[in-house]
């Protein structure tokens, strides 16, 4: 790849050394006790065929198949077998590699982008891409009045990653010919090659989005190694090889099968009967189990997130920072994480993991100090803890970085309750779950989590916290004008030390309003079977099945 500016290569690696990769060995021969020697001249035996379909068990279905639309990493997890995007992350880790763009180059200023594609690529449905669909798709996402903006649908990740509508970092896209396309920014963006790569913006068929409108959200078509088959909600999606895949010799598996298990235990009893290959999310009671099982594998996703309460601001009194801090001290971690991690995860102090660079390690926790917690509740108006009940939304469905929602709710539930503040725990499904808390209507406070997208600490603090994130990631409504301006410029400062240094600030504005609690990052835990070879982990939480295959 051509680079004019030496600058970029400070943002566009992240090294981070528990990646876990998985390499495989071929198949031998059946070659058992009994089994002739082939004669000159004969065939030798054949080999046993290799299994080629995959059935991964997940805890939840995907909300939307249309990565553009979706935050949620269940749906992303499809995106990512199916889209493309201009760019992607190493395998197993997060430094930017070509992908539909084998080039590019960056002007002096870090205002012009110039992409070189690559030829001969066809989506699903056998047109072509090309720099026109890059157009159309990176149009479609910025234009709010887009007629391929649907009802209900909204762009929150090219948002989040770009500006709002009136303050957008790229300014134009346009195609210099067939095979390359130009971006035009009006200001600089440090991370804009990292995000870039990120499947949100996986390039979709104009063709397909033109023709199917709305129905593209359940009917997805792109470039990727997988193409969609079947959506069964709430059960099961089915992708298939793509035949005609740009990358020679891939993927490794003929089909994939993604079933929906919600329970942990169901998944892990569904693994160990042979109906699924490969789950994730395993409940840490079941870990001793599973080292015990020399037909499965333990397999470590390298740790890139956290889980936190977010406290909606639009309710009260959760707009008084003494309330959010109060509850912030009254919430015992260590307990939850004995109880329901089973030492796969360690207290969060702030929002973004410590394996990320700009992480703020001078920062002190909220100590667990019921005392402090009453004392600042009655500093807040509320010397006998709060009058009314708290609806505390639970998370319905295991993540990587929550295996058990509702459990963790309870204890959370039973601390808050030592300081005289009840709590209603509801969990609704997942999709109106997340609808729920974006819009801030029904919930005071509410349980989620994030994985990093593309290993900068912009994706945790602009896109989680950031007033230009409300509606979409920022659903606690969280406002602060002066990290809203530290934010901003980390984004268009070049040099990586001193973006460092904004977000150690940043971080130290956000401890003190208490927007959240962040509660822990953790180390997630996929098991599989021993014959399941070269499937690669990603700190982002996204893995491609591309070079998956069984022995």
């Amino acid at each position: 790849m051509r680079m004019r500016k030496k600058w970029m290569s400070g943002f566009l690696t992240l090294a981070l050394s528990t990646v876990l990769v998985l390499s495989g060995c071929s198949s031998s021969k059946d070659g058992g006790e009994g089994t002739p020697t082939p004669a000159e001249g004969n065939e030798p035996p054949t080999e046993a065929a290799a299994q080629d379909t995959m059935i991964m068990g997940r805890g939840g279905d995907s909300v939307a198949l249309d990565p553009s639309i979706v935050t949620d990493g269940e749906s992303l997890k499809i995106g990512h077998q199916v889209f493309d995007s201009l760019l992607d992350y190493k395998e197993g880790g997060t430094e930017v590699v070509p992908a539909l763009a084998e080039s590019w180059e960056i002007s002096a200023d870090g205002l012009k982008y110039v992409f070189k594609l690559k030829s001969g690529v066809k989506f699903h449905d056998g047109t072509d891409f090309n720099a026109d669909a890059v157009v159309f798709n990176f149009n479609r996402w910025s234009d709010p009045a887009s007629e391929y903006k649907f009802e209900g649908d909204s762009f929150d990740y090219y948002d989040s990653m770009f500006g709002p509508d009136g303050a957008r970092v790229i300014k134009e896209v346009k195609a210099l010919d067939e095979s390359t396309v130009e971006f035009t920014l009006n200001q600089p963006q440090a991370p804009f090659l990292q995000n870039i790569a990120m499947t949100p913006f996986g390039i979709g068929s104009p063709a397909a989005i033109q023709e199917k409108k709305e129905n593209f959200k359940s009917e997805p078509v792109g470039t990727g190694p997988f193409v969609f088959k079947e959506w069964k909600r709430n059960d099961s999606i089915t992708l298939e090889k793509n035949a005609d895949y740009w990358r020679e010799g891939f993927p490794k598996l003929n089909k994939v099968i993604v079933r929906s298990i919600p329970d942990n235990t169901a998944r892990f009893n569904a693994l160990q009967n042979g109906e699924i290959d490969i789950m994730e999310d395993l409940n840490p009671d079941d870990l001793s189990i599973l080292e015990g099982n020399s037909e499965l594998q333990k397999i470590e996703r390298p740790p890139f997130n956290v889980a936190y309460i977010g406290f909606n601001f639009k309710k009260k009194p959760f707009d008084n920072v003494k309330v959010r801090q109060a509850l912030n001290h009254a919430v015992n971690k260590p307990a939850i994480i004995d109880a329901f991690f089973a030492g796969q995860a360690e207290p969060a102090v702030n929002p973004m993991p410590p394996t990320l660079w700009g992480y703020n390690d001078e920062i002190e926790d909220y100590a667990y100090d019921l005392e402090k917690a009453k004392a600042l509740l009655a500093e807040a108006g509320f010397p006998d803890g709060l009058p009314d009940p708290v609806t505390f939304y639970a998370m319905p469905v295991s993540r990587p970085y929550m295996p058990d929602g509702k459990k963790v709710a309870e204890a959370i539930q039973a601390d808050f309750e030592k300081i005289g503040v009840k709590t209603t725990i509801e969990s609704p499904e997942w999709a109106t779950y997340l609808e729920d808390s974006k819009a801030g209507e029904k919930d005071d406070i509410y349980m989620l989590g994030w994985t990093g997208d593309n290993g900068d600490p912009d994706n945790f603090l602009y896109t989680l916290l950031d007033k230009d994130a409300i509606p979409g990631n920022n659903r606690s409504y969280y406002v602060n004008e002066e990290l809203h301006s530290l934010l901003t410029k980390a984004q268009t400062e070049t040099d990586q030390d001193k973006r460092a240094e904004l977000y150690k600030q940043a971080q130290v504005i956000i401890k003190e309003d208490a927007p959240w609690i962040p509660l822990v990052h953790t180390t997630p835990i996929l098991a599989g079977k021993a014959s399941l070879k070269g499937f690669v982990t990603s700190p982002l939480g996204t893995e491609s099945y591309v070079g998956a295959y069984f022995e």
